[in-house]
């Protein structure tokens, strides 16, 4: 063991003049303790709620999205579906389309978003493990279409009422005349209601394709083609082959590039929280300072000898900064032990539950193992911070102490 940490190590346990520096240094390792389980599950909570999110979007995002970079819509026919279709990273894809709508059921009425599906698109995304109630049907003899949760309350929708349809509406894009109807309209009825547990559910309501180029007043356009790749397959590899087979004017995104923005918002919330959680701990590890500070005072005539014996100055600063290092890594130690059992119990019993109303009953914990990383260097930095100031003051105590 380094003759510093040794010293150190005896300078913690050994017997110390008077009993109040023990309680305040054990108060120090106990706050060290609370603040480094505070912040190993403020991450793992939300590492929690980003697993269960983005999961619950993966059922509606594919896992690569091509969309227009100009324009709205493009005719099908100007895609090579056979080479698309040759790719070997792709599994299934679809070609979507949609629009903003306005949406009526029986008086009920809605602005939302309508989104056109061809045959494929279930084969693409999980969205039918996603229903709450019924089928994800899109059938062309009777028309069908499935609501999300958000829209089907907003609009009140009966999926078990077979005889009312929703009626969306769009503008003509052409005016066909002074006495001709300024809107098309189309009618479909709800096969069921599915929930993402996101924005997707008060904005989305998803029908056959044709129907929405019907709605669009188009034939066969689409605006974004959505792909499932193959297990294993590189992202970037995959959209750089995609890109060479329909040229330019196509944006490629992958899943986490689709859900950059609420990913975003997620992490800045995640790092806010842990940098609070950080200066709790910072304003803890006070205590540290005044327990070593006491220890400093106690031991003058120690390091007098050792001076004398031929310590240097930063021989006995790195004593007591090694002895502040102690310290937090004994709190962070018992913080993991107590981090570990809270997890264990939230993970399994859902010690901290959720209110009604939610998907989930208790709030969701994932670990992961670069959190521990992370905590560990930002607890051992705080206990470097704080040692620094009584390592100054050791180091300045000469090698002659006079005796009162």
């Amino acid at each position: 063991m380094n003759l510093y940490l040794k010293i150190a190590f005896r300078y913690l346990f050994g017997k110390k003049s008077t009993n109040a520096i023990h309680i305040i240094t054990w108060i120090s390792i106990v706050g060290m303790a609370i603040g480094t389980a505070a912040l190993i599950l403020i991450l793992s909570v939300f590492n929690g709620f980003e697993s269960i999110l983005s999961g619950m979007l993966s059922n509606f995002n594919p896992d690569i999205k091509v969309t227009l970079t100009t324009g709205k819509y493009m005719p099908l026919e100007e895609i090579d579906t056979v080479k698309l279709g040759q790719i070997k990273g792709i599994e299934a894809y679809a070609f979507t389309i949609e629009e903003t709508s306005f949406f009526d059921y029986k008086g009920s009425q809605e602005v939302g978003i309508i989104k056109g599906v061809d045959e494929k698109y279930l084969k693409v995304t999980g969205l039918d493990t996603a229903m709450l109630y019924g089928a994800a049907q899109f059938g062309k003899t009777t028309e069908y279409g499935i609501v999300g949760a958000g829209m089907n309350t907003k609009l009140s929708i009966n999926p078990s009422d077979g005889f009312t349809p929703v009626t969306a509406y769009m503008p003509l894009r052409v005016s066909k005349g002074p006495l001709s109807k300024e809107f098309n309209s189309y009618s479909f009825y709800a096969s069921g209601i599915f929930s993402v547990g996101s924005d997707v559910d008060m904005q989305y309501i998803l029908v056959n394709f044709d129907g929405v180029n019907h709605l669009l007043g188009l034939e066969d356009n689409f605006s974004a083609i959505e792909i499932k790749k193959k297990p294993g397959v590189n992202d970037q590899k995959l959209a750089l082959e995609i890109e060479q087979v329909l040229g330019s004017g196509f944006k490629v995104n992958n899943r986490y590039q689709q859900d950059e923005n609420f990913l975003k918002i997620m992490n800045i919330e995640k790092w806010v929280s842990y940098l609070i959680a950080c200066l709790t701990l910072l304003i803890i590890a006070f205590n540290l300072v005044g327990s070593l500070w006491m220890i400093v005072l106690e031991k003058k005539k120690d390091i007098a000898i050792l001076k004398s014996m031929g310590f240097t100055t930063k021989g006995i600063q790195w004593i007591f900064l090694s002895l502040g290092l102690l310290v937090s890594a004994i709190g962070m130690g018992l913080g993991y032990v107590i981090g570990l059992i809270l997890y264990w119990m939230q993970k399994n019993y859902g010690l901290i539950s959720i209110p009604e109303g939610f998907m989930i009953d208790a709030y969701p914990i994932e670990i992961r193992v670069g959190d521990f990383l992370i905590v560990t260097l930002t607890v051992l930095l705080i206990g470097y911070i704080s040692a620094l100031l009584p390592s100054i003051r050791a180091g300045k105590i000469g090698a002659f102490v006079r005796q009162v």
